[in-house]
Formats: C-alpha cells, structure tokens, sequence
C-alpha cells in the first residue's frame, strides 16, 4: 500500500536488472505501438501548453496591462488564445491517462494471465520449495505495484522531467542571472530530498517488517483460538501482541514523520525561493529595465520549478520497487516447466468379442482405453513365450497362442520383455495396447534433496486388477512411491513401467488421465456440490456423477443439503465436514472411472460407522481395477492382494495379511498393536 506522497510502504526496491525489466515490461505495453505513441504525443503537448500558457502571460502583461494599452479586443482575443491552449492541454491530459490506463490494464492483465499459465507448467517440487503465500504476493502485492507504476508513475515521472526541463530552459531565457538565485535553492531542495527520502525509506521498511509480523501474530492467534483457550494463555497472547503492535506504531510514526516533512519543507524553501527571486527581480527592474512582464512569469516559474522535483523523487521510488516487482515476476516466469518428453498418448479404444482392439472415432464414447505408441527406438513390440520358470523369451509370431512384449535394449534401465497383460493392434507407424492397469517399480531410488535418500531400491509390482496395500510410521515413504507413478517427481535411478511401458515415455497429461487419485489432503473448488464432482471428469453427465456419489456413499448426505447436489461449495469446503469432503474427492475419483486408482489416506476422515457403510461402494470402485492402498487403520487393507511394509524408505516384508501375520514381523507388530489399542 502507498503511504504518505505515494511512498511505497516496502520501501526502496530496486530491481537487479533494470535495463531487461524494462525491456520485457515494454513488450507487454508495445504489441500495438500506437496506442504508445498516442501517449507520448499527449504527454509533450500537455507539457508543452502548460509552459507555453504561462509564457504567454509575459506579452499580456507588458502589451496590454503595464503599458496602459486600451486595446480591448487584442486583449481579449490574446485571452481566447490562452484559454485555448489550456483546453487543448486538458484534452491532451485526459487523452494521455485514460490511454495509459488502458494500455496499463491489458498489459498487466496478459502478464497475469502468462504468469497463471506458468504455473500450471511448473513441476510440485516448485511449489514444495516456494511457499504459496509467496507465490500468491506475485499475483497481488507485484502486479498491483506494476499496474499502478503503469497507469500513473511512468508517465508522471517523464511528465516531471520534461518539466524540469523546459522550466529551467524558460528561466535562463527570461533572465538566466535571477536563475543564479533559483539555481541555490534547488540544490539546497534536492539534498533535502535525498536525506529525508533516505530516513523515510529506511523506516518504511521496519514498518513493513513489523507488520508483517503482527499479521503474522493476528493470524496465528486466529487459527489457534481453541489452543490459547485451551491452555488459558490468554492473558500471554495479549502482552505477545501489545508488543508487536507497539513496535508498529513506532516504526509507522517515524517513517510517516519524515515522509510528511518533504512536502512542507520543500513548499517553505520554494516560498523562500518566490521571495528571494522577488526582490532581486525589482533590483533587476529598477535598474536594468527587467520587464514586469518576464518578471511575473518568472516568478510563477520559479514555484513551480520544485514540484517536479518533488514528484520525481516520489515516483523513482514507486517505479523501482515496482520494477523490483516485475522481476520477481519474471523470475517465476523464467522458472524451468516440468520437462515432458513423453510420446505416448491414450485414446479410447473398442475391443471385438475376438479381443482384437481398435482406436475409437473421434468423440465416441467407450470404457476402454489404450496406449498409441508411435515407432520408438527404445523399445519394441516383440512376440513371446512363457517358459518354464515363469520369464519370458522372444519367439516367432507364428508361434501358437503367443503373448505380447515391450523389449528394450541392453542397457536400458528397463532392460529385457516387459509383458503387455491386454490385447494388441499393430497399425502402419504406432501400435495399440490395451491399458489393463499393470504397474511395476523395479529397483527405484529417490530422494527430494540430493543427499537425503526417501526411498532405496523399491522393487514392487501390480497385475491388472490387484489391490496393493503400503502400510509404515509416518515418513516412511508411501506417499512418495504414489507420487511417482503419476510423475509429479523424477525418481534417481530404476524404472517405472505401465503397461510395461517406461512411465517415462508417456506424455504426463495423458499418464495422470488414466489414474484416479484420493489424496491424504482433499481440495474442493468453489462451485456446486455436482461440479466438484464433475472435476474427476469434465464430459460426465449428472446421472454419471450421481453414480459416482452413489458408490462412494456420499448421495445421502448429498440429498440432505439445502440444494442437494446444486449446494454451493465455498472456501475449500467449509460448509461441510471433513469426512462429507473426504466423501466427495472419492466421488470425483470415482467419475474419472480410471483403471488404476490410488487412494492415500482416502478413509482417514470417515468415522468407522460411515468407513463400514461405503466398504461394500469401495470394493465396487476397487471391481476390476488396480488399486494402491496407503492406510493407518489397518483393518482396511486386510483383502489387499499384497501388503507392503515400508519402513525408512525400504520394503522391509511383503505378503497377504495372513501370511504376514504368520511371519509375525513388523505388519504383525502394526496390526496386533492397532487391535490392542481398540
């Protein structure tokens, strides 16, 4: 917010690279120059009226009112001249600000939109290193200070200038020796300037701080009433924020004191000024025949000459910051998006009653879904068998009742036969597989931060149709091994497949289109209770999404809403429980209708009444599709197809729940101590 005189609260920015600020800013002002140009030309023709408006009171003063002339007509005709030319500098005036807010608008508003865009290009990592709040200022506190730089200090600043200018050219022609005493009382003006300004930003940046910091308090009190009550630490949280407040206010009076000094100061030095050029003008008058004429409009010059100054300096400090500002933008701006080198798409598919497979036509809609896999060098469509000891070798394809593969060379992370579980079509350039859900870490490393290992050397997989469960201590690292299947992150070493495809060779939007997600941390969009369900799929119909509720359990406590699905949803879900979000984030998961679902934590917020009455909807959204479970609760991953015990980012033992009871290690520990509790 702009204090005092327009005084950024921030205090003085500056940018770290003007020159290529400016430059990337321009391109957003300058995709239609003309507009621009129309500025400028504004901008020198209300400059040039104002001077030129008060030198011509020179000729009207010395032709018509000192010489006595009786001339009334020229005198009035010299009036319409005046008053014309003060028109056509309100006309420019006008033109020029409504133009460059206009042109400021547009401009900030496609820098906002290029700024939204890239976001959504960037990688999680991004996000997990920059804080949304900070991300958030971007959009805010940034754009609004560039906006306004735009729309008043750019042309401001360049109309003072040009002013300055011109008024010290006029002074020296009237009279360059009354100059002289002029010229002593801008310098003293312009030191002034520089300490006062000095002081002023160096307070406003502690007020800044400080305020920060009682937000900061005002926030943290908010969100943690309960607790202060709680712990009767009232009467603390009160002297905590007195403290804060009061160093506030001390900061706030010192800034804004020598803030509201320049003004005044500055105005007394330019009536100083008027007062000394005065009596030298008479001096000058009397005895060398100074026109009065000159000599009035010299004076008027010489109070006007500090504002320009003044608002210079006002307007440097606004521009640099938001330049300071624009920078930060860009930074973002110039940020590495997520590298996508994925070739692989997924298109809808039909399958013949005799399994063979084919792409759908456009727009048709079909509950089957396939890989299209132009030629890649990487790897190959190859034949196979099963031998004997369960690994698959290449054979001819004339071999009886052969199977399907992806072979990759030697050498290759993802080496050997990967079998493809679905049916396959051969087509001119690419093939058609079928997507069934298979997926299979082998020997995956992974860290956040290099040096600080999450997972080492995980080697699990999933046939098509399998319910996976991950069970550990929190921190173990089973939300990490969900977080790359979808590729939000790159893992070190080993490889990934699906469908005994590289997850690497498919392109990311069509990877994460065919996996449903129930994330630990639900997140509702403002709309309608049915359009957050339509967010898993956007062409579901509302009889598809009230059979997605359905099965999720969720459409009875759906219709008891005051407008049943048509209920409006507002600040992330507020209105509703924990659990009745949890509910809906399965629901719009389930309308997604994908073959492969991950559910992490997806019952943590449903009471085990609620948890027992979806189960049988669960199993039903489980039917058929490959399922990675991540659970606390231990008594819903006891149907998993394989558990998996992770600790300290190792799989420690793996088993059904019978056989890792028998073992009686850790999944026995985990399990028996869960029951103890209940």
């Amino acid at each position: 917010m702009p204090g005092p005189n327009r005084a950024p609260r921030g205090g003085y920015q500056k940018p770290k690279n003007m020159g290529k600020t400016i430059s990337r800013l321009l391109g957003y002002l300058t995709r239609n120059p003309l507009p621009l140009l129309l500025v400028i030309g504004c901008l020198l023709v209300s400059v040039l009226t104002n001077l030129g408006g008060s030198y011509m009171m020179r000729g009207i003063i010395n032709d018509f009112i000192w010489s006595g002339c009786t001339d009334f007509a020229g005198l009035g005709l010299a009036i319409l001249k005046l008053i014309g030319i003060y028109v056509v500098g309100c006309l420019a005036t006008y033109g020029q600000s409504a133009t460059m807010v206009r042109l400021a608008q547009r401009g900030v508003n496609r820098l906002r939109k290029d700024l939204f865009d890239k976001l959504q290009d960037l990688p999680l990592a991004y996000f997990d290193n920059h804080p949304h709040g900070e991300l958030m200022s971007r959009f805010t506190n940034d754009a609004d200070n560039v906006q306004m730089a735009l729309e008043q200090s750019v042309v401001s600043l360049l109309s003072s200038c040009l002013m300055f200018v011109g008024l010290v050219g006029l002074m020296l022609f009237i009279n360059w020796k009354l100059f002289l005493v002029t010229l002593v009382v801008l310098a003293v003006t312009m030191l002034l300037f520089k300490y006062l300004g000095g002081k002023s930003r160096r307070f406003y940046r502690e007020q800044q701080a400080a305020l920060g910091a009682v937000n900061g308090n005002i926030q943290e009190m908010i969100e943690g009433l309960k607790v202060v009550k709680a712990f009767t630490h009232e009467n603390q949280a009160k002297a905590d924020f007195k403290e804060l407040n009061d160093t506030y206010r001390d900061a706030a009076q010192k800034a804004n004191f020598y803030s509201t000094m320049i003004m005044p100061v500055s105005g007394n030095l330019m009536n100083i000024s008027y007062a000394l050029t005065a009596a030298a003008g008479g001096l000058l008058s009397v005895l060398q025949g100074f026109d009065l004429g000159g000599l009035v409009v010299y004076l008027n010059y010489s109070k006007q000459v500090g504002q320009p100054l003044n608002q210079i300096s006002q307007q440097m400090t606004s521009l640099l910051s938001a330049m300071a500002g624009a920078e930060r933008i860009f930074e973002v701006m110039d940020t590495q998006p997520e590298v996508d080198e994925g070739k692989i798409t997924l298109v809808r598919a039909k399958k013949a009653a005799d399994g063979t497979i084919t792409e759908a036509a456009e727009g048709e809609r079909t509950h089957c879904w396939a890989w299209k896999v132009p030629e890649n060098p990487r790897m190959t469509l190859v034949p196979c068998v099963k031998a004997a000891d369960g690994t698959l070798q290449e054979c001819g394809e004339d071999t009886p009742d052969h199977l399907w593969a992806w072979k990759y060379p030697q050498g290759d992370p993802a080496q050997g036969l990967h079998r493809i579980r679905g049916a396959v079509a051969r087509r001119e350039g690419y093939a058609l597989a079928e997507l069934t859900g298979a997926v299979r870490f082998q020997d995956v490393d992974f860290s956040y931060v290099p040096g600080k290992q999450i997972l080492n050397d995980v080697t699990v997989y999933a046939n098509p149709g399998q319910k996976i469960a991950f069970v550990g201590s929190t921190g173990a690292g089973k939300t990490t091994i969900t977080n790359l299947i979808n590729r939000f992150y790159e893992i070190q070493s080993g490889v990934i497949t699906y469908g005994g495809i590289d997850v690497k060779e498919i392109r990311k939007d069509d990877l994460r289109k065919s996996l449903g997600a129930v994330l630990q941390d639900t997140h509702l969009f403002t709309g309608t209770v049915m359009e957050n369900i339509r967010y898993g799929r956007l062409d579901a119909t509302d009889d598809e999404c009230i059979a997605a509720a359905k099965t999720a359990g969720a459409h009875s406590f759906i219709r008891r809403l005051p407008d049943g699905y048509n209920t409006l949803v507002t600040g992330d879900g507020g209105n509703l429980s924990q659990g009745q979000r949890q509910l809906l984030a399965i629901a719009r998961a389930a309308v997604a209708d994908p073959p492969v679902m991950i559910l992490d934590e997806a019952t943590s917020s449903i009471d085990t009444r609620t948890e027992a009455l979806i189960q049988k909807g669960m199993d039903a959204l489980m039917e058929g599709r490959t399922v990675f479970v991540i659970a606390h609760r231990l008594s819903t991953v006891r149907n998993a197809d394989c558990i998996v015990v992770i600790e300290h980012g190792e799989i420690q033992e793996k088993g059904s729940h019978a056989e890792l009871l028998e073992e009686k290690g850790r999944y026995y520990q985990l399990y028996t101590g869960q029951f103890q509790l209940d």
